[in-house]
């Protein structure tokens, strides 16, 4: 099977928009769980500071300049 280089980008920018769309999903609730209850599901479920912790934080925070820098792109 022959693949297009074109099209081979383009899965991989629609894989990468669909992942950085779950991490926002996964701040946004977090953030609201935490707003409404107290309740940081994240430090819960990996520890308070933990490594993985700050690894997920981090992910989110780039999920979210991704989809913005994407976003600006896009209405340029």
């Amino acid at each position: 099977m022959v693949y297009n280089i074109g099209d081979l980008i383009r899965e991989e920018v629609i894989q990468m928009r669909t992942v950085a769309m779950i991490l926002l999903i996964i701040g946004g609730i977090n953030w609201g769980l935490v707003g409404l209850f107290g309740l940081d599901l994240v430090a819960a479920i990996f520890g308070t500071f933990t490594l993985l912790t700050r690894i997920v934080y981090i992910l989110v925070g780039l999920a979210a300049i991704y989809v913005a820098v994407d976003y600006w792109r896009a209405e340029r």
